[in-house]
């Protein structure tokens, strides 16, 4: 790639986007922590770990995917070099790395959507596994993709539950009206910090879509940020794989017995959500954005990451206002330009009451010998509003 179309494609804040100005008092800082790797780093996950006022990240870097995890100890703007978490093997099946989770108390925990979960009890600098999934009652394997949510007892502090989602490939979910995709979400709790595991229950019937981010408001209720199947109207096959899915917002005020009708944000094109509680109680919820943007005048698609806010603990959305924290050009057209797209956001709060979100990006990914989209990369943005 030449330096004029690198710095053309690299991933820019989006103060304006089709004339829409940056919200009052909206002021980001965005910088690409790999791009001195060159190698493929994806699906980022990020949590902040007050005791040690530290950040912990887990990547997924190389083909086939390895996880790897990194740390900061000045808030984002330096890091360690990435520690692998595994051995290495030849092992040629991806062992993508998910769900990071801080506990408290120096606890974290995440998944391999391969082999299994991983423990830490000392911040993240040496962990045991894998310790096997529990699968579904009927044997089903457990798909996990968002981080677990995390209920503590407010005066001690201790961990009375985790909740985590999962999903299933249901064909009568194609039959129930779901769209393209036939998956169905569902969620189940621990009160042993994941040692065991309830009976599985289905999240807000006929969302359709496989992942759930699961949010505790802070007036108690339960939010479920899901994934939306591939609206019908999109005929199949569709080229951008699942880029078509969508993303909307059902709310359980009875821990999760019931949920309510989902409300679709959007429709398709964004998605992979991430949820960040303020101070002051309202929501902001990051995503990414693979499809809606105009193309380029010389034909290549725009990606990019977006926030939105409640102030109704779920209830509604600033949709029609959203932040933009990045927008990039694609460098492949036809059937792979879905390679410079993200696939993932996960945002902290930090003590200074900024926001840190981290998010993968395709821009620079070029095929190699194998066909694959190399190299990747992650981005930060630290912002405020």
């Amino acid at each position: 790639m030449n330096t004029t179309n690198h710095l053309k494609q690299r991933p820019q804040i989006g103060y304006h986007y089709d004339g829409i100005p940056a919200p009052k008092g909206f002021a980001a800082e965005l910088r690409i922590l790999t791009e001195s790797w060159n190698r493929v780093v994806a699906v980022p996950y990020l949590v902040y770990m007050p005791e040690k006022d530290q950040l912990l990240m887990l990547v997924s870097c190389d083909y086939p995917h390895r996880p790897f995890v990194l740390s900061s100890d000045d808030r984002g703007k330096n890091w360690t070099e990435p520690q692998a978490l595994e051995k290495p093997s030849d092992d040629l099946n991806h062992h993508i790395g998910v769900s990071l989770t801080y506990l408290g108390a120096g606890k974290v925990l995440l998944n391999l959507e391969s082999s299994g979960r991983y423990f830490s009890r000392d911040f993240g600098l040496t962990w045991t596994g894998p310790v096997p999934k529990p699968p579904m009652a009927d044997g089903t394997p457990w798909n996990q993709w968002d981080p677990f949510l995390v209920d503590k007892d407010p005066a001690t502090g201790k961990v009375i539950r985790l909740w985590e989602t999962g999903w299933k490939f249901d064909a009568t979910a194609q039959e129930e009206g779901m769209g393209l995709c036939p998956q169905k979400p569902f969620f189940r709790t621990s009160e042993d910090e994941g040692r065991t595991w309830s009976r599985e229950a289905e999240v807000a019937r006929n969302v359709g879509g496989g992942e759930v981010a699961l949010f505790r408001a802070a007036n108690g209720n339960l939010i479920a940020a899901c994934r939306t199947t591939v609206p019908r109207r999109f005929n199949t096959p569709i080229p951008e794989i699942d880029h078509y899915e969508g993303l909307g917002i059902s709310i359980s005020t009875d821990e999760g017995r019931t949920w309510s009708k989902l409300d679709v944000l959007y429709e398709y094109g964004r998605h992979h959500p991430s949820l960040v509680c303020l101070p002051n109680g309202n929501i902001v919820m990051t995503y990414v954005v693979r499809k809606g943007y105009p193309d380029t005048a010389d034909g290549f698609s725009q990606f990019g990451i977006e926030a939105v806010v409640s102030r109704d603990h779920g209830r509604t959305w600033s949709v029609d206002r959203p932040y933009f924290l990045a927008k990039w050009a694609g460098n492949q057209q036809g059937e792979n330009r879905w390679w410079s797209s993200s696939q993932a956001t996960s945002t902290v709060l930090l003590p200074d009451g900024s926001l840190l979100t981290a998010f993968g990006t395709g821009y620079r990914s070029r095929p190699n010998e194998n066909n694959m989209s190399a190299p990747r990369d992650v981005g930060l943005v630290q912002w405020k509003f």
